[in-house]
């Protein structure tokens, strides 16, 4: 088969980028639709979308970590003024942030854990997605994906998981690599050819 050139550069060097290290101009309304349009091409079992998006943009983010400020400070009232700055400013690191919301449930056919699958699909498609339009991107979770309240407070209902955060914004920030997993440590072969 040959190699799909730009697609084969582009998973070669495809790395995060901090959500500390975004700026500004991060993708207008009809960039995110399209970025949201060619998220949602992931393996589906059952074409059942067992996921959703919340899309946090503009004052609302800073507004939102003020919310989930309070909510650290009241379990753990002791935190340093670093610490309350971190939380503060949580959603305020990049200009965009969406939450990939799994909303897995059980069914007769399709496996929780399979729909659990396609949200983490969809997280790396978003990532990928972002990365196709020139953004740089972040897929992150943190303490606010795992707390009740702050879930609640970012639109979350109780039955849902946030699958990630993924940040999205432009960088001036080299690009470096981190090392990688070696193939013979992560891979078996079995059958025809293995060694």
């Amino acid at each position: 088969m040959p190699i799909q050139k730009p697609l084969f550069d582009y998973l070669s060097t495809r790395r995060s980028i901090p959500a500390f290290q975004m700026t500004e101009p991060g993708p207008d309304r009809t960039e995110l639709e399209q970025i949201l349009t060619l998220t949602s091409r992931v393996p589906d079992h059952g074409k059942l979308a067992p996921w959703r998006f919340i899309v946090y943009r503009g004052q609302a983010r800073a507004e939102l970590g003020e919310q989930l400020l309070s909510i650290a400070l009241k379990k753990n009232p002791e935190m340093t003024e670093e610490a309350r700055q971190i939380e503060r400013s949580r959603l305020t690191r990049s200009p965009v942030v969406i939450a990939v919301v799994s909303t897995a449930a059980e069914h007769v056919k399709i496996p929780v854990w399979e729909q659990e699958l396609s949200a983490g699909a969809v997280c790396l498609n978003l990532f990928m997605a972002a990365n196709a339009h020139g953004y740089a991107a972040n897929w992150l979770s943190e303490w606010v994906a795992y707390d009740a309240d702050a879930k609640t407070v970012l639109g979350v209902k109780p039955e849902e998981k946030i699958a990630g955060l993924v940040y999205i914004g432009s960088t001036t920030f080299p690009q470096t690599d981190r090392p990688r997993p070696e193939l013979k440590d992560i891979v078996s072969w079995v059958g025809e050819g293995s060694e």
